[in-house]
């Protein structure tokens, strides 16, 4: 399925407006603290236990919001935008992909 964060996808045209679709992934921040425990990986500031479980978050939450607008009929998803959250006073970080889903041909 093609995904894309612009509002059209070059050489094709879309010839339906499906509607919003959404997918949400929750991780905890205890998987990455004990990510922390375990494997001191910290270089030049970044960690790449900590990036590893957002993009796992990220790909989740892609992956549901493809589902969506596969059972919607689409084939495509237009003006995807990926969103950040912590809930839980910083115990939880939620990731949410939102995008339309089209009918291009």
């Amino acid at each position: 399925m093609l995904v894309t964060t612009t509002s059209n996808i070059e050489g094709k045209r879309i010839t339906k407006y499906i509607g919003l679709v959404n997918g949400e992934a929750i991780i905890g921040s205890n998987v990455v603290k004990d990510f922390f425990s375990n494997i001191r990986d910290v270089v030049s500031s970044r960690s790449g236990a900590y990036e590893q479980g957002l993009r796992e978050a990220k790909s989740i939450a892609i992956k549901e919001m493809i589902d969506q607008a596969h059972r919607l009929g689409g084939n495509a998803i237009i003006g995807v935008d990926l969103d950040y959250e912590t809930i839980g006073n910083g115990a939880m970080l939620m990731v949410s992909a939102n995008g339309t889903a089209v009918v291009v041909e």
